[in-house]
């Protein structure tokens, strides 16, 4: 027999033969005190089920519901309990998974427009039955056509759809009982360890409630989000109505030759939602004085202020934009964050009180001058800009705080127009694995920051988890107070930024801590038939990742 070494977190190294479980390297005493429940581990920085059988001398770290991945494999699982508890109390219907909704995923049933209270009581009875009995959780193979026909005939058709696009003769499969569904990424081992849990009635369909990362023991109240809500049933609806509503469907458009027309029609789109947004701010001519853009990275805001600006035009206004960069504090007055860094997103790193100034100058007809910040030496240049608002001006800020009232507190709430902008996905995967906002957004990151600012995947991977915790910082928790909301998400983008994706996402090794988020991001993109980039039009806001966009920037 062949041995092994494993090395643990604590660098210290045991010998075991080839072959073991990842759950027997567990039980050695190097994890005795972990404070929370293993659901899965990294075996040399990609995750594996407990499950998995470990063949080559291998780094073991476990994951537990305090690590951000051991989390995300808690949420899967219980979509996956979820589904059984389901296809158990109603064995005709078809569940389908809508979108995220703050701490919850969005569940309606193919087919009912309002879900009786009854269903949802079956529901949540049948999830904790299920978590009572504390059944295995198994990661299998099976052969391509056991697994299509097997979708087929359990009214999944969007899964048997998405097999469609692969041709692997082995199929990994997770199984409870007689329950099966596709193994997208690991799960917990068993379901007694998925008790953490809410279902709630949220018509049309109902919510699937999960604790978050930092608090696993217990759910968090329900946060309405009505205008994202909105926005997500609107691109939902008219997904169905072209019958593309999910990714297996998106591939077969492609095969069948119909993108070119598609990808027009998802731009006219874009352009008729921005025209609307223009027609609502012009419609309210004497208030309207400044516009202020907000979103989370990688949201296309820039390319979106751009096109907005052209349809204002229409409208007959006259868009100034001006960057809120030059009116960054000095270095030496930028607030710090917890670690003692400079922290530039924090609203502090800003003068309000000469943007408020001059923004006040500005409405009265007054010429400012504009300061010029120099980011090398950290601070302004001795010598500004002199600016004038032109006739029928209106002002353009675009900026991470721009939904937040404190960035101009001197500007009547009647002067102001607030716009949410994020890329809100309609796709699925398949029926019960939806398309992660934030993935498709790291995707457009990682391809933006190696085409212009020479990073590699790895740096922009390494950088995510500080863009995210500044998101819910300083955006998200203002994204309800915005009077409008835009959807940057293209339903054909994904297959278009493989393109360029893939090739970047192979450069990260099994070395590195992020090589888990890699080959995630690798595995989800392979479900994708690759588009030509050249049919993306130029005024795209996709254009702003892959380049060759009719705007400058």
């Amino acid at each position: 027999m062949t041995n092994i070494r494993i090395t643990f977190p604590s660098g210290s190294t045991e010998v075991y033969t080839a072959g073991i479980k990842v759950s027997e390297i567990l039980k050695n005493k190097e994890f005795d005190n972990l404070n929370s429940p293993v659901v899965a581990a990294l075996i040399n920085n990609d995750t594996a089920s407990l499950s998995y059988h470990v063949e080559v001398n291998s780094t073991v770290e476990p994951l537990t519901l305090e690590h951000r991945e051991g989390m995300n494999i808690y949420r899967r699982s219980l979509c996956f309990l979820l589904a059984i508890a389901a296809k158990k109390a109603f064995p005709d219907r078809r569940l389908v998974i809508g979108h995220s909704l703050g701490r919850s995923y969005f569940y309606y049933f193919d087919g009912i427009d309002k879900l009786p209270e009854k269903y949802i009581t079956q529901i949540r009875t049948g999830m904790t039955e299920l978590v009572k009995r504390n059944l295995p959780i198994t990661r299998e193979v099976i052969s391509y056509l056991e697994a299509v026909n097997y979708f087929k005939e359990n009214n999944q058709p969007d899964t048997a759809l998405l097999l469609a696009n692969r041709n692997d003769p082995k199929i990994p499969v997770y199984r409870c009982g007689d329950f099966l569904d596709l193994a997208h990424a690991p799960l917990v081992p068993n379901t007694g360890l998925l008790n953490i849990f809410e279902i709630a009635n949220y018509p049309p369909g109902f919510l699937l409630r999960y604790p978050s990362f930092g608090q696993p023991g217990e759910i968090q109240p329900l946060r309405e989000n009505p205008v994202l809500f909105s926005i997500y049933r609107e691109y939902k609806n008219w997904g169905k109505i072209l019958n593309i509503s999910c990714v297996g469907l998106l591939n077969e458009h492609n095969k069948e030759g119909n993108m070119k027309q598609f990808i027009q029609v998802a731009e006219a789109l874009h352009n008729k939602k921005i025209a609307e947004i223009a027609d609502k701010i012009t419609s309210k001519r004497k208030g309207i004085r400044i516009v202020l853009i907000a979103g989370p990275s990688s949201s296309g805001k820039t390319t979106f202020s751009k096109k907005l600006a052209i349809q204002l035009k229409v409208c007959g206004r006259n868009p100034v934009t001006i960057s809120l960069d030059n009116y960054f504090v000095s270095r030496e007055q930028t607030p710090l964050d917890k670690n003692g860094n400079y922290d530039f997103e924090a609203l502090g790193a800003l003068d309000i009180e000469l943007l408020n100034n001059h923004l006040i100058k500005l409405m009265n007809g007054e010429e400012i001058i504009i300061p010029v910040f120099d980011f090398h030496s950290g601070a302004r240049k001795s010598q500004g800009e002199p600016f004038r608002l032109p006739d029928r001006a209106l002002l353009i800020l675009e900026g991470i705080h721009g939904l937040n009232d404190d960035l101009t507190p001197l500007i009547e709430k009647e002067k102001k127009y607030k716009i949410y902008v994020s890329a809100l996905t309609q796709l699925n995967l398949d029926d019960h694995n939806r398309i992660s906002t934030t993935d498709n957004r790291l995707i457009r990151r990682i391809v933006r920051d190696a085409r212009y600012r020479g990073h590699s995947a790895i740096t922009t991977l390494k950088m995510w988890p500080s863009v995210r915790k500044g998101e819910y910082r300083n955006i998200f928790p203002y994204q309800n107070s915005s009077d409008s909301a835009f959807n940057s998400a293209l339903d054909y983008e994904l297959a278009v930024l493989k393109v360029y994706a893939e090739p970047l996402l192979r450069t990260v090794k099994p070395d590195e801590k992020e090589y888990y988020e890699a080959r995630k991001l690798l595995s989800f993109l392979n479900n994708f038939a690759p588009l030509p980039p050249n049919w993306v039009p130029t005024q795209s806001i996709l254009r702003e990742f892959i380049g060759g966009s009719a705007f400058k920037y």
